[in-house]
């Protein structure tokens, strides 16, 4: 058996191909034991919870040990891939594909360690996503009884949705970790009067659930019903205050024959804790405004018969156009709507510049990519970045960056043929416009009944930030310019 030694194998991790991510699931790999890498070579597919991202090698080597199986949930910072770097031939026993992992195919960095030290490269070329994290990045901080997964990784993720920059964890009175719960499951158990510190955590990695809080202030559970198990002799002496959670919860019914359970990750895991952290987080309030477009619409007909004239030739123009360009026009009459809330530093944060989220669904789940400085570009600049936007989102291949940093939304939910909605916020943001469908209905127009082109505008806002006369305002411009498309140059 050929010996792998320190000098010659590298270890390739799990890199971080975006901001504030702590893991990722390996969807493919394109490599197997025994094969020949070299420096940038694609070596796996990754799917994290903004985008599916291939990973490139940043040496060259033979493939020793490919680490986990495809469908495995990796930490970053944890290696994936071992390479001999030495241009050796590869062991005639090394095993045909990477082993198989234990369910539920989730690792945690400290716990996979890797087979040896990583040298630090002489020399490193820039590649698409990187050579893996610091190792301040990977550190844990340390807790008593079992091990969960990067709680302050999730802490920080947990912040980012909330609007604001990662929170550290703060310890509270005699030197123990604060318990890690949500800004609803901390206001409720003020409200109630329940300490955090003494409830025991159900939640995933550790975390307070709004039921748990409930279980503590319940009052002692009845005998327990034939469907209940009794509670185990050890939790009899449990401290009082945990005595509500005693009583082991009903297991829920699964018909395999008329049931599918799906599990939840990547794009869906996290669009549900945005939209979570989002709605329990900011108030929200929507307006509504039924506008006639028929004139924007026959600008939308004139641009696409004269391209040459009004030099959108080879562009995508659609009402999603105008309407984009609308909202820019409002939002910079109405600067004030285009901004953030930091929590932590109790501030209201003004965003100068503009960088329009577009909400695509896609085969893998809702996304929002955004068009960065979207207020700096001209009607054919906007239409080719919108084109180029839509296009990337369909073909799967949208970039962690091009998620990152929006500021304001647009959703079109009348592509399904939806009159309205009441949107939820992107975590972060201010504003988002729900655009409904555009159909021909009777509408007074000049003093009399005529069929007219129609549609249903929703803004839902932030109101901590956003007062009820700006929104009004904001969405009051916006379909004064879809009704006049003439106020594009006027108001510009």
């Amino acid at each position: 058996m050929t010996t792998m030694t320190e000098a010659s194998v590298r270890e390739f991790k799990m890199p971080d191909v975006g901001e504030g991510l702590t893991e990722a699931e390996i969807l493919k790999w394109y490599v197997q034991v025994g094969d020949t890498v070299t420096d940038g070579q694609v070596v796996c597919e990754v799917e994290t919870a903004k985008a599916a991202v291939e990973l490139p090698i940043p040496y060259d080597g033979v493939v020793r040990e490919l680490r986990f199986p495809e469908g495995t949930t990796v930490d970053v910072g944890t290696s994936i891939i071992a390479v001999d770097v030495s241009g050796g031939a590869a062991p005639a026993d090394a095993p045909a594909a990477p082993a198989e992992a234990p369910q539920p195919a989730r690792v945690s960095a400290s716990a996979q360690a890797p087979a040896v030290e990583e040298e630090k490269p002489a020399a490193r070329q820039p590649v698409l996503v990187g050579y893996g994290v610091a190792v301040s990045s990977t550190k844990r901080r340390p807790r008593k009884g079992p091990e969960v997964v990067v709680p302050q990784a999730q802490a920080a993720v947990q912040a980012e949705l909330n609007g604001h920059g990662p929170a550290a964890a703060a310890p509270v009175a005699g030197g123990r970790s604060r318990p890690l719960a949500k800004p609803p499951v901390r206001k409720l158990a003020k409200d109630l009067g329940v300490d955090l510190a003494a409830i025991v955590p159900s939640g995933a990695d550790g975390v307070i659930t709004r039921e748990d809080v409930h279980a503590a202030v319940a009052p002692a559970a009845p005998a327990a019903a034939p469907q209940v198990a009794a509670p185990a002799p050890a939790a009899l002496s449990a401290p009082s205050g945990r005595s509500a959670t005693v009583a082991a919860p009903p297991v829920a019914s699964f018909d395999g024959a008329r049931e599918t359970r799906v599990p939840v990750k990547g794009v869906r895991k996290a669009t549900a804790q945005a939209m979570v952290g989002s709605a329990f987080t900011a108030p929200h309030v929507t307006e509504f405004v039924t506008v006639d477009v028929t004139r924007t619409m026959k600008l939308v007909e004139e641009l696409k018969e004269s391209p040459d004239t009004y030099g959108t030739r080879g562009l995508r123009i659609n009402p999603l156009l105008l309407i984009a360009k609308a909202f820019l026009v409002a939002v910079r009459r109405h600067p004030d709507i285009n901004a953030s809330w930091d929590e932590a530093a109790q501030e209201i944060v003004l965003k100068h510049y503009v960088n329009l989220g577009i909400a695509a669904a896609t085969p893998r789940g809702l996304i929002v990519p955004n068009i960065k400085d979207a207020h700096t570009k001209t009607l054919p600049e906007l239409a080719q970045s919108l084109s180029e936007l839509v296009a990337t989102a369909r073909e799967g291949k949208t970039s962690p960056a091009a998620m990152q940093g929006g500021t304001l939304t647009i959703t079109n939910v009348g592509v399904f043929g939806i009159d309205t909605g009441t949107p939820i916020l992107n975590p972060g943001e201010s504003a988002i416009l729900a655009v409904g469908a555009i159909k021909l209905q009777p509408w007074v127009h000049k003093g009399k009944v005529k069929p007219r082109q129609v549609t249903t505008l929703a803004l839902s806002f932030d109101h901590r930030l956003v007062d009820g006369e700006l929104g009004s305002k904001v969405l009051a411009d916006v379909a004064a310019v879809l009704e006049q498309p003439k106020r594009l140059i006027t108001w510009n």
